[in-house]
């Protein structure tokens, strides 16, 4: 397959540029305009065009696309105006960001400059400063040439850094770039522009009358921390707390550093987000700024997905393009909104399938829990058979309330939580239980969950191994390998999990260990280890489903364990069993581990569920 590799150079100011926008709205924009392009095909000289829009089409039809494979740094925005701008669609495309995120790890940088300072391959020039303002009939022949070279030599930076990156680099996962970029490059959805109207003004409303019914007439009543909690209490959120530096006491953690306080700006419940807005004195909520951003791409087209490859530290996919799809709210008619207004095409129909428990599923097989593993493949309610053993209750007999329990303590407990947190994780679920209930209930898990125990314990000596350059296997034999010259663990999809620069300090109870990131040191432990491991397999797991259902069906988003295709109504039927044929499918390495999973179509992603 030949290789082009391409830059696209473009016109920005102070106040239209991708700082202050996301690359959809900045592509779309009336103001855009393609200054010029690099194009590198294959390894030959690379070249720079300026022209027209017409000549640049001319210019860049020929080149057989159709048949390539396309490079560029950052594919996202290149590939965007590639296919929205000249209506040009590669065979596949390929992006170094991505690849070097995967290589590297997501704690390192990513951008052109870094990355040709890091493998000693050139220097990325400034010239793109110098064109700030500036129409392509403004630049002079010269500065127009000099452009040129520093976009030449932009172009011929991706590709040596593509050369050395690439190699090795597992092929599926150079198709699950492919996959990825084409959710967002080759848009499918559409979006309900009158639903998301609605939505907004009705947002506005509760929120105007959510602080009325509270008996709120100035924000410096909500500066109350007692009151404040006692209203978020009725919405059936445990207000965070944290040790004060000052008094050594517990208290209320409601200041805007407070991360478990942020996070509920991100709150499922658009009530829960204004109030916690309106203490920060933020004038609109996440939803109001997201529902308005729904309604600007509405009008701008179709719904170009931006879900980020390689975006967490477990390989995991993330949010990106400042919509983030992988929170979108979910409980209740009114959170669902937004999941409503995205819609199949005309003809079309939505498949949403997620893996059930695909989590709880990896960890019990991972560890040789072999009982847990057998109840998940003979399709028994582990949850229920939880519950029985925390209350010594007939299986049959199990309430609804003590499932629900077994339920969190199967989902929660696996990765070595404590009783207290445990505790606090039921209050925020609305479930009061005394800290010497919790201890015990963690102590019945363990007590049933010996192989997991075992997995935590082998876990942590493998840090200790790692942190003096030693190696030492934990899981199942095959499935993962320790690298310890890298403070890395391989994962079955052949790529790293870093930890890097690993170092351990005196603890009260021995060493701790830490590895750096850029938000500062992380602490690391057995149990955390075994968090990442199991999210990153069960990513893995996901990766390689996703390319089996590529093979037949347009992706057109992935959500933590759950994968959205898009298909003719007339297939829905065929096309679901399908989906749900491949999400029920174990990779080779993966013998022995039950999977199964759940599915619901219809025209909204919302009506999926």
């Amino acid at each position: 397959m030949d290789l082009i590799t391409l830059d696209f150079e473009t016109f920005y100011d102070k106040d239209f540029s991708l700082g202050k926008m996301t690359t959809e709205a900045y592509v779309r924009d009336p103001r855009f305009e393609v200054i010029g392009v690099g194009v590198k095909f294959n390894d030959s000289e690379t070249e720079w065009a300026s022209g027209t829009h017409k000549q640049l089409q001319k210019y860049l039809q020929s080149f057989p696309f159709k048949t390539a494979m396309a490079l560029c740094h950052n594919t996202m925005f290149d590939g965007a105006i590639l296919n929205w701008r000249f209506g040009i669609c590669p065979r596949v495309y390929t992006d170094t960001v991505c690849i070097a995120r995967a290589v590297n790890g997501t704690e390192s940088s990513a951008s052109l400059a870094a990355l040709s300072k890091k493998y000693g391959i050139g220097v990325k020039g400034k010239e793109v400063l110098q064109a700030l303002g500036k129409r392509r009939a403004d630049f002079t022949p010269q500065e127009l040439s000099t452009y040129g070279d520093y976009c030449i030599n932009d172009v011929d930076l991706t590709y040596k850094l593509f050369n050395i990156m690439g190699k090795g680099f597992p092929r599926d996962e150079l198709r699950l770039i492919d996959t990825t970029l084409r959710m967002f490059v080759e848009p499918t959805l559409t979006l309900d522009d009158a639903l998301l109207t609605a939505h907004l003004e009705d947002i506005k409303v509760r929120k105007g009358k959510l602080l009325e019914d509270a008996g709120i007439t100035d924000r410096k009543e909500l500066m109350s921390n007692p009151k404040f909690a006692k209203l978020l209490k009725g919405f059936g959120v445990e207000p965070p707390t944290k040790i004060s530096p000052t008094t050594d006491k517990r208290t209320f953690a409601f200041a805007k550093n407070d991360e478990e306080f942020k996070a509920l700006l991100d709150h499922d419940d658009d009530r829960v987000q204004s109030l916690v807005a309106a203490r920060l004195g933020s004038k609109s909520t996440l939803e109001e700024t997201r529902t308005q951003r729904f309604i600007n791409i509405s009008e701008r087209g179709l719904l170009p997905v931006p879900v980020r490859y390689y975006a967490a530290h477990t390989g995991r996919w993330g949010g990106d393009d400042k919509i983030n799809l992988q929170n979108l709210p979910s409980r209740g008619a009114n959170g669902k909104k937004l999941k409503c207004s995205i819609l199949a095409p005309v003809g079309c129909s939505l498949i949403d399938c997620d893996s059930s428990q695909i989590e709880a599923r990896v960890l019990a097989w991972l560890a040789g829990q072999d009982d847990l593993v057998e109840q998940f493949a003979n399709g028994e309610d582990v949850y229920k058979y939880m519950a029985s053993s925390i209350y010594g209750v007939p299986v049959d007999e199990v309430s609804g309330a003590q499932r629900f329990v077994g339920k969190t303590t199967i989902l929660g407990a696996g990765y070595g939580m404590g009783a207290a947190k445990f505790q606090f994780q039921l209050a925020g679920m609305g479930v009061d239980m005394p800290l010497k209930e919790a201890r015990r209930i963690i102590q019945v898990y363990r007590s049933a969950n010996g192989a997991i125990n075992d997995l935590w314990t082998a876990a942590n000596s493998t840090i200790e191994y790692m942190q003096r350059g030693d190696t030492l296997q934990f899981g199942r034999e095959d499935v993962l390998r320790v690298e310890a010259k890298n403070n890395a663990i391989i994962l079955p999809s052949g790529l790293s999990m870093f930890y890097h620069d690993l170092y351990a300090e005196a603890g009260e109870r021995g060493p701790e260990y830490a590895y750096k990131t850029r938000r500062g040191p992380k602490r690391i432990y057995g149990g955390k280890v075994v968090e990442n491991v199991c999210q990153a397999i069960a990513r893995c797991i996901i990766g390689h489903q996703m390319l089996l259902i590529a093979k037949l069906y347009k992706v057109v988003l992935t959500v933590h364990d759950s994968i959205v295709v898009c298909v003719r109504d007339s297939e829905v039927d065929e096309a679901r069993k399908y989906v749900e044929l491949c999400m029920s499918q174990t990779p080779y390495w993966a013998e022995g581990l039950p999977i199964t999973c759940e599915s619901g179509t219809g025209k909204s992603y919302g009506e999926c569920e």
